[in-house]
């Protein structure tokens, strides 16, 4: 039955664990030549916003649509900062990379969800982030799950 499914935020291992995938990951951005200067002057807690958004579109709770404006906010984090498609191949194999180090579950049925999200949000990130990008910021926060991704072709 689909209530016994636990959620990709349940099988990550829930906040904690996304908590501590951020912290790697943004140490590791920030010694990384590619990525550095992207993220040079990042909140302190830039990575706990990561984390809570990454929990909100794996199932878990609404933190991020209820404390830091939901995916709207996200869409805006990334306008006009004209990311390159080797910055964002770069962030999906240090987040691999990370995931990895912290052990987040490596079963093939929860990383290809997970690489299925990163891969689908980097390529919208990328998007929205060049001259001219206008995107619609009254879209819903992705919803992803296993094997069924939560993103504008849903139904």
């Amino acid at each position: 039955m689909a209530k016994d499914i636990p959620t990709l935020y349940d099988w990550a291992g829930g906040i904690e664990a996304l908590n501590r995938l951020t912290d790697v990951f943004y140490d590791r951005v920030l010694k990384d030549p590619t990525l550095e200067p992207v993220f040079r002057h990042m909140s302190s807690d830039h990575p706990k916003h990561v984390a809570a958004f990454l929990g909100e579109v794996f199932g878990g709770p609404k933190t991020y649509s209820e404390d830091y404006g939901g995916h709207p906010a996200m869409i805006t984090h990334h306008l006009n900062r004209h990311l390159t498609e080797e910055q964002r191949r770069r962030w999906i194999a240090l987040l691999i990379d990370a995931a990895d180090a912290t052990g987040l579950p490596d079963d093939p049925e929860f990383r290809s969800a997970f690489v299925a999200y990163i891969e689908w949000g980097t390529r919208l990130a990328k998007l929205n982030s060049q001259d001219g990008a206008a995107p619609t910021l009254d879209e819903p926060m992705p919803q992803w799950g296993w094997g069924v991704p939560g993103g504008p072709y849903q139904a």
